[in-house]
């Protein structure tokens, strides 16, 4: 359905923000794009509908490239739902859910037709919300009808973009049953962007845990969960999908502060054991397979601690 060839992407020429990526997405699958902010998901999910375009390699839907396609044929037939929900304030609930029906010229009597089928699959009686500005409707509420807006014109593929984070714990919850279900009645492909792993592990059919622009592990939940392929994805699971802390890229090359006495950790440590060790000492020797590779020092966990309190006020 979509296939992703070794695509790149640089904004400035220089660094790659996702780097030879290569993965398939099934004909209606659930495929949810996870990791730490910039670690280049969004950017991922983006180049699927040309939002962004890609640096190098190759997407394809339905075996043709994604380039191949006029982009007003490729967009309609790909829904796409924001964080920010983005519903015009002027216009009613109805007229905000037929916008793209009516770009592609449907009759008025299909497209009331389908806006009563879509509000009655999301529980919103037609009746009552048709009518209502988006000023009218909570956020949950808000969120559902842009779920529905994305289907208006039974697209093929949808794409979310951290959809239900700056919602309330109890709507989250409620929506990602929502489209749970929802799923389960129309089948699309979804492609969802989150950095929460417990919602990545209740919706995915498949996880793409993303670091640095590059894959880190691909593979069903339960894949996921039973063998962790490297310390990084380890340590996000145990972490709840925050910016995990991985030994490897925190650590210095050793030297002659590392003494044959000094207190060692493995490299794969986790949380705990890395801050039981620097409590006690402000230099620890890390060892992988019994050799001793690098150091790591309190200032430099001092320094990650105070990257993701800046990072969570940025977010807030």
């Amino acid at each position: 359905m979509i296939k992703f060839e070794g695509v790149s992407k640089s904004y400035d020429g220089k660094t790659n923000v996702v780097e030879s990526v290569n993965f398939e997405i099934a004909e209606g699958e659930f495929f949810v794009l996870i990791g730490p902010s910039g670690c280049g998901k969004t950017t991922t999910l983006k180049m699927i509908n040309r939002l962004i375009p890609l640096s190098d390699g190759t997407i394809r839907i339905q075996d043709k490239k994604i380039s191949d396609y006029a982009i007003h044929e490729l967009r309609w037939q790909i829904g796409y739902v924001l964080q920010q929900i983005a519903l015009f304030p002027h216009m009613t609930i109805e007229e905000n859910i037929s916008i793209v029906p009516e770009l592609k010229q449907w009759k008025k009597d299909r497209i009331h037709k389908r806006v009563t089928e879509l509000l009655n699959m999301v529980g919103l009686d037609p009746h009552t919300y048709r009518g209502r500005k988006p000023s009218e409707l909570s956020g949950g509420q808000q969120q559902r009808i842009g779920v529905v807006r994305a289907l208006a014109a039974d697209p093929d593929i949808v794409l979310m973009d951290e959809p239900f984070s700056a919602l309330d714990p109890i709507s989250r919850s409620k929506l990602q049953e929502d489209l749970l279900h929802l799923q389960r009645t129309i089948k699309k492909t979804i492609v969802f962007v989150t950095h929460d792993i417990q919602e990545a592990m209740k919706l995915g059919d498949r996880i793409c845990i993303m670091k640095n622009g590059k894959i880190e592990q691909l593979g069903t939940p339960d894949e996921i969960t039973a063998a962790p392929a490297t310390p990084f994805v380890q340590e996000f699971i145990r972490s709840g999908g925050s910016q995990p802390f991985v030994i490897r890229d925190h650590m210095e090359p050793a030297s002659e502060v590392v003494h044959i006495d000094a207190t060692t950790l493995a490299i794969d440590a986790g949380w705990s054991k890395v801050l039981d060790a620097l409590l006690v000492a402000e230099v620890v020797a890390i060892k992988e397979n019994d050799i001793i590779v690098g150091m790591l020092s309190r200032e430099a966990l001092l320094a990650f601690l105070a990257s993701q309190a800046k990072e969570r006020t940025a977010t807030a």
